[in-house]
This record gives structure tokens, sequence and C-alpha cells, in this order.
């Protein structure tokens, strides 16, 4: 057996082990509901959001539960937002504004402005979205609120990007969909690493107990997963999943727009626990070695059934697995597209990976 046909086989296990063990973690997930009514606080930070601030506020003023407020960090805006906000604080008592004129030194603007709300907040838990997002229903707060518990710290929630048409949309809503099935698989298992700040949920007395974003105010972003890579373990995390749980994102709509974000969230996978780097760079380099090395195998091969057999068994977990996370998680996924998805994925991750690990600083756009 050539070893290129022999490399390309053990990455192409590699590959179906990974699959399988997030197979069986996503057939833990089941629903849960509590007869628990814990109070909230919905916490959204906005730089120059006025127009998203219009759609997100009432869809959180009329959210389905008993006791909750809502708190707007407004972050310096060139704006509207602020006047819009006074506006409907004033009709709304369960509405708060915290208003940010200026920041210090050397702070991340958005882990500032979020360190005050989470500080303003009236309530223990504190559950998080972005202006740019929206709740799926007005059951949101409550199937959160249905993870929290007396030994439950942090709860992660899904929040997939808004569907429309175009190549770019399909691969934002796949890579985005790779990446919640990874983290809330790991989650399932007892192992969470990541979450979005986009629907996530944690203890007020934690943020505070361990010195917020203290430990990472010098890189920018992080202020979702490298929080909740710091405090989270097996024991004080929850995943909360199902479709009324989910928050919808609105997705970037070019490709420049969409290789800074990206940019910036991988750039801060760089700091990371080690065990965590390692479980993930094992699956994104086994993941682009199955595609680079799929041909060269095959034409090498003497035996080119073993190769084919590995492919298909491979791609039909991957089918599988994506079909049953996307279901499970509330928002479900065009399996037919993942194949094809998978092969840009592989390549895409090869460039802007590396662009990511020799990059030292990246840009916030809103600061």
């Amino acid at each position: 057996m050539h070893i290129i046909e022999l490399t390309f086989l053990v990455f192409a296990g590699i590959q179906v082990v990974y699959l399988i063990i997030y197979l069986k973690a996503f057939s833990k997930v089941k629903a849960t509901e509590s007869e628990l009514s814990v109070p909230v606080s919905v916490i959204v930070c906005a730089h120059d959001e006025e127009q998203n601030l219009r759609e997100l506020i009432p869809v959180l003023l009329q959210q389905d539960y008993t006791d909750y407020e809502v708190v707007v960090v407004e972050d310096r805006s060139n704006d509207e937002s602020f006047d819009y906000l006074y506006e409907m604080a004033s009709q709304y008592p369960q509405l708060r504004m915290i208003p940010v004129k200026s920041k210090p030194e050397h702070v991340n603007g958005k882990k500032f402005a979020l360190t005050l709300g989470i500080k303003a907040a009236k309530y223990d838990w504190v559950l998080l979205t972005d202006a740019d997002c929206s709740p799926r229903s007005n059951q949101w707060i409550r199937e959160m609120s249905y993870q929290f518990s007396d030994d439950t710290d942090v709860v992660l929630g899904y929040s997939p990007y808004i569907k429309s048409s175009g190549f770019l949309n399909s691969f934002i809503r796949y890579e985005g969909l790779i990446t919640a099935i990874q983290y809330a698989a790991m989650a399932i298992l007892g192992k969470p690493y990541m979450g979005v700040g986009r629907n996530l949920a944690y203890r007020k007395s934690v943020f505070l107990n361990n010195k917020g974003f203290k430990s990472h105010l010098a890189i920018t972003g992080g202020d979702d997963d490298l929080f909740v890579n710091e405090v989270c373990n097996g024991s004080n995390t929850k995943l909360c999943a199902g479709a009324n749980s989910i928050v919808y994102t609105k997705p970037k709509t070019t490709w420049g727009e969409y290789y800074f974000q990206k940019l910036r969230h991988l750039s801060v996978g760089k700091h990371y626990k080690t065990v965590d780097k390692l479980r993930l760079g094992i699956f994104n380099f086994t993941l682009i070695g199955f595609w680079l090395l799929l041909i060269p195998a095959l034409l090498m091969s003497s035996l080119i059934y073993i190769p084919l057999a590995a492919v298909l068994l491979r791609l039909t977990l991957f089918v599988v697995l994506t079909y049953i996370a996307s279901h499970k998680l509330g928002d479900r996924f065009e399996g037919w597209k993942t194949p094809f998805l998978d092969f840009i994925f592989s390549i895409y991750y090869l460039v802007i990976g590396l662009v990511a690990l020799l990059t030292n600083k990246v840009r916030w756009k809103k600061t």
C-alpha cells in the first residue's frame, strides 16, 4: 500500500471517529422543561445599531416570560440609537439603557460595554445576544431558562444565520452549523470549550468572581468563547437546543466582510486551552488532509475500492450528522449541500487558518 493511500486512510479513519463521537453526543439531546421561573437580565451591546435595535427591541419586549429585564448598553453611537432607546425605555419599564460616553485606553470596546451591562444587571442570570440578532420565538428566554439550575453556571445556545439566496449565504450557514456541532457535542460530552455571545447565558456572580474578561482584555474578541473556555467545565455547563431557543443572526453579505469576521474568530482560538486547541486542530488537519489526498490516494491505490469505501463511509456519516444535529439544534440545513460545502470548507480553513495563526493583532470593526 502506497504511503499516500495509507495516510489518506488514517485521516479518513480519524474523521470517522470524530463523526461517530459527535453523533453519539447528539443522540443524547432531549427536550427539557422546568417549573422554575428564574429572573433574567437580557443584555445587548450596541454601537451604531439603530435600525437593528428597532427590529430587536420589540421582539425582546414581547417575550413570554414572567420576570425579566432588557438592558441595552448604548456604546458611543453616532446614529440615533440613544434617542430611540431613551424613547422606548420611557414607555417600557423593563427596558433600561446604559450609555457609554468613553472607554479606557487599551480596553476592547465590546468587552468594556458588556462589563458595564452585566454589572448593571438586576438579576444573577444574564442572557446575552447582539443587536443584529433576533430570537426565533417569544419562548426564547423561557427555553434557555429551562437549563438553569443550582449546579449550572453557563448555558450555551445556538445562533444560526438567516437563510437567503446565494452561495455565500449557504457557506456561512454551513460553517456556523459545523462550529455549533463541535462546541455543542463537546458540551454534551462534558468537555465545553466555547459558546457564542449571540445566544449565551451565565451567572453574573460567576462573571464577577472570575474578574470578567480580565485575563484577555487585550485580545480583540473572545468576550464569549474565551470566557466560556476559561470558566466552563463538565459539571457547570449545559446546552440548550431546540427551535424555540435559537437566535437568528444576520450574515455578512460580501466575502470581504465575512473573511475579516472569521479571521477575528479564528485568531481568538489561539488562546484556547491546549487540550481544546489539540482536539480542534486534529479534526481540521485531518479534514484538510482527507480532501487534499483524496485524488492522489485513488490514483495510486492498487485496490481502489478501499479508499472509495473510506470516502463513502465518511461522507455518509457526515451527511447524517449534519441532518440530525441541525434538526436537534432547531434549524434544519439542506443535507444535500454538505459534501460540496465540506470540500470548500477544507480549502477555506487551510487558507484562513494559516493567516489567523500568523496574525498577531486583528482589528475590531467597531471601536
